[in-house]
């Protein structure tokens, strides 16, 4: 079951490179006319509307952002829906990359508000009002937390994705099987399997915008 997990080559080439690369060729890239045809005009709406959502609690110095977010928002969300296609390996699996997405992101937030906002951000460390005694706890217990933040973003995204895909194998199996001995089981089990796949496109959507809010949120109160 976790073998569709493991990174493969095919003469020579490591798959997850092409994974990595698919994502950008896909989409097209605007030209300079004075109108551009609907699905260029549906893919500005959508990444507008997202970046939108994403940096409306942001004051107007972290739009600088936007881009940056932006591009990993629909990188992630290409790579996640590509993955539930059968025969294809999904990066976002992997908790290296996720991992290598996260940590840069959130060191980013982190040198940022340490340079812009020293005193906020030294500040975070202790809440107002804490009593002396509990001034050491609190500053350990908030920089561990600070630490943890990127740890989160990737295990988050990896284990969503990973348990989504073996649900869907351990699932796929078992219609498989059932078919020669059961076949209405196998068919009530296909229908379950096809509800879960329409739950796992909700789920690769939904973690990406989470990854990416997050970061936001990390930008906003680093």
């Amino acid at each position: 079951f976790f073998d569709q997990f493991s990174l493969t080559a095919f003469m020579g080439i490591p798959l997850i490179a092409l994974a990595l690369t698919l994502p950008w060729i896909l989409y097209p890239t605007p030209q300079n006319r004075c109108l551009n045809n609907r699905l260029l005009t549906l893919q500005a709406w959508f990444i507008r509307q997202l970046t939108h959502q994403l940096f409306l609690p942001i004051n107007p110095g972290g739009h600088k952002w936007a881009l940056l977010l932006a591009s990993v928002l629909i990188f992630l969300i290409t790579l996640n829906l590509l993955g539930i296609l059968p025969y294809t390996f999904t990066p976002t699996t992997q908790l290296s990359m996720n991992m290598g997405l996260a940590v840069p992101l959130w060191l980013a937030t982190v040198l940022i508000g340490a340079r812009h906002q020293p005193t906020h951000s030294l500040a975070h460390l202790l809440p107002v009002g804490t009593p002396t005694p509990l001034i050491p706890i609190l500053i350990m217990i908030e920089t561990i937390s600070q630490f943890i933040r990127p740890i989160a973003l990737g295990v988050r995204l990896t284990a969503n994705l990973t348990a989504g895909h073996l649900l869907i194998q351990l699932i796929s199996t078992a219609a498989f099987y059932l078919a020669f001995t059961m076949p209405t089981v196998s068919i009530l089990t296909m229908g379950l399997l096809l509800l879960l796949s329409i739950l796992e496109l909700a789920v690769a959507i939904i973690q990406a915008y989470v990854f990416v809010l997050l970061v936001s949120l990390y930008l906003q109160d680093p």
